[in-house]
C-alpha cells in the first residue's frame, strides 16, 4: 500500500493507529485498498480546512490515490479522577472534575441518566478553538438562560482561553464587579445538583471547573455538608457562615471606628485595658489595621505559592513570629491582632475561594472608610455594598434573589436548610417552567 499519513504523534493512541491502520494495512494490494478504508472508521473529507482541524484535534489524516480520509484517534494525556482540593467534604462523594472533556461528561452522566439532558457544543479561541459544551436539562432549564448563554459563549473574541475561570469573566454581567457572578465547582455532585435545579452549566476542555449559572450571592455560602448531613447541622452551619461574613467584614474595621472615634462605645471594664494596648503604638488605628491586614493577605498569598508542608510552616510560625515581634515593638496593639486574626478565620468559613477573595478585597474599603468617619464611614460602606449587590445580576437574573426580589419561598434552602421533605420547589431565580422537584413521569 502506498499511501501518507499525517498526525501528531503526541495527541493519538499509538496502538489504536496500529491496529486500526498500520497492521490492516500492511501487505494489502492496491485493489483492496479502498475495500479496507470503507470497513475502517475513517471519514472522506474533501474540504482541506476540515483536514487541518482534523489533524490538529487528534486525527489522523490518510493521503491514497487522490483521496483524503481522517481517523480520529484523539487520546491525550490526563490524571485520574481525584479528590478535589479546593471542595473538600468530610461525607459524601469524593471524585472531582478533571482536564478531559470526555471524562467530566461521564462524570455527570453518571449522576443524570436522562435523556433530558442536552448538550450544546461550541468553540472559542480564534488560535486555541477551545471545545465548550453548554449543559442543560430540557424542560427544566429557562429556555432564556440557555439561548443566553449560547449567545455569550459564541461572542467571544479572543486569541484562546485557557481556563473555565477565565471564561467566566468573558460572560459576567458586570466583568468591573469585585463579586463573582457564576458559581464555579470541581465537583461532580454539585453540577449534577445544580442541573436538576435548573440552572445552566459550561463545561470547557482542558479545565477542571464547571461553570453554573444563573447564580445568587447566598449560593456562594452553602457547601455539600449541608445536604449530606443531618437538616438540623446543616442549618446551624449555614447560619455560622453567614456569622463569619458579618465578622470578616466588620470586625477589623469596627475596631477602627472605635478607638479613633468612638471610645464611648467600649465597655469601663475593657477601656483601660485597651488604652494601655494602644500606649505605644505610634500610628493612628486605621494606618494599623491596614498595615496587620496587609501583614496577614502577604502571609495568605506566601502560603498559597509555597509547596504545602512549608506553606502551613510559613503561616502559623510566620504569624505566630511576627505578631508577636509587632507587639513588642510597639507597631500595633493585642487587640487589634486578635481582631484581624478573628476576620481572618472567619474568611476561611466561606466554602467559595472566590467571593471569600472579594470578600477580603472590601474590607480594606471598609477599614478606610471607618477611619474617616468612624460609625458612619462604616454604615455607609455597608450601604454601598448592599446597593451594589442589589443591582447586580448573574445571567439577566436577580443576583439577590430572595431577598431583592423578596421571596419567602426561598428562604428555607438559602438561610438554612430544611428537610428535604420540604424542598419540594426549585429557586425561583431560575424561573424554570417545571417548578417541582418532582418531575413528572411522563416525561420521561
Amino acid at each position: 500500500m502506498e499511501a501518507d499519513l499525517v498526525y501528531f504523534d503526541s495527541i493519538i493512541d499509538s496502538k489504536l493507529l496500529a491496529s486500526e491502520i498500520l497492521v490492516p494495512f500492511t501487505d494489502v494490494r492496491p485493489h483492496e485498498v479502498k475495500e479496507l478504508l470503507r470497513q475502517a472508521p475513517v471519514v472522506l473529507v474533501t474540504d482541506a480546512k476540515k483536514v487541518i482541524e482534523g489533524i490538529v484535534n487528534g486525527g489522523v489524516a490518510i493521503f491514497h490515490d487522490g483521496s483524503t480520509y481522517l481517523l480520529d484517534l484523539y487520546s491525550p494525556e490526563s490524571r485520574s479522577v481525584q479528590q478535589s482540593e479546593t471542595e473538600t467534604v468530610i461525607t459524601g462523594p469524593h471524585d472531582s472534575f478533571v482536564e478531559s472533556l470526555t471524562t467530566n461528561l461521564s462524570l455527570i452522566r453518571r449522576r443524570i441518566k436522562s435523556s433530558h439532558l442536552k448538550i450544546i457544543p461550541c468553540s472559542v479561541g480564534e488560535i486555541s478553538k477551545s471545545k465548550v459544551y453548554i449543559l442543560y436539562i430540557q424542560n427544566i432549564a429557562n429556555p432564556e438562560h440557555v439561548e443566553e448563554m449560547r449567545k455569550r459563549v459564541q461572542r467571544i473574541e479572543t486569541d484562546g482561553i485557557l481556563d473555565g475561570s477565565i471564561l467566566t469573566q468573558y460572560l459576567e454581567d458586570s466583568p468591573n464587579s469585585v463579586f463573582p457572578q457564576f458559581m464555579i465547582t470541581e465537583r461532580p455532585d454539585v453540577a449534577a445538583s445544580k442541573l436538576m435545579s435548573g440552572r445552566v452549566l459550561t463545561i470547557m476542555e482542558n479545565s477542571p471547573i464547571v461553570v453554573s449559572a444563573p447564580a445568587a450571592f447566598f449560593e456562594f455560602f452553602a457547601s455539600p455538608d449541608d445536604y449530606y448531613q443531618r437538616w438540623a447541622l446543616g442549618t446551624a452551619l449555614r447560619m455560622l457562615r453567614f456569622m463569619a461574613l458579618l465578622i470578616t467584614v466588620t470586625f477589623t474595621a469596627m475596631y477602627v471606628s472605635v478607638t479613633t472615634f468612638h471610645y464611648e462605645m467600649v465597655p469601663e471594664a475593657l477601656l483601660r485595658t485597651l488604652a494601655e494596648s494602644r500606649s505605644r503604638v505610634p500610628f493612628p488605628p486605621v494606618y494599623e489595621a491596614l498595615l496587620l491586614e496587609t501583614m496577614i493577605e502577604l502571609l495568605r498569598e506566601a502560603g498559597a505559592r509555597l509547596p504545602t508542608k512549608i506553606g502551613q510552616t510559613i503561616g502559623i510560625v510566620g504569624g505566630i513570629v511576627i505578631g508577636q515581634a509587632a507587639v513588642q515593638a510597639g507597631l500595633t496593639s493585642n487587640i487589634l491582632i486578635i481582631a484581624v486574626a478573628t476576620s481572618a478565620i472567619a474568611s476561611f468559613v466561606i466554602p467559595s475561594y472566590m467571593m471569600s477573595a472579594s470578600i477580603r478585597l472590601i474590607r480594606f474599603g471598609l477599614i478606610i472608610l471607618a477611619g474617616t468617619w468612624g460609625n458612619m464611614g462604616l454604615v455607609m460602606g455597608i450601604a454601598l455594598i448592599i446597593i451594589h449587590l442589589s443591582g447586580l445580576t448573574s445571567l439577566k437574573a436577580s443576583y439577590m434573589i430572595p431577598l431583592a426580589p423578596m421571596k419567602p419561598s426561598d428562604w428555607k434552602d438559602v438561610f438554612i436548610r430544611a428537610p428535604f421533605s420540604m424542598l419540594t420547589k426549585r429557586p425561583t431565580q431560575v424561573k424554570t417552567p417545571n417548578s417541582t422537584r418532582q418531575t413528572d413521569k411522563k416525561q420521561e
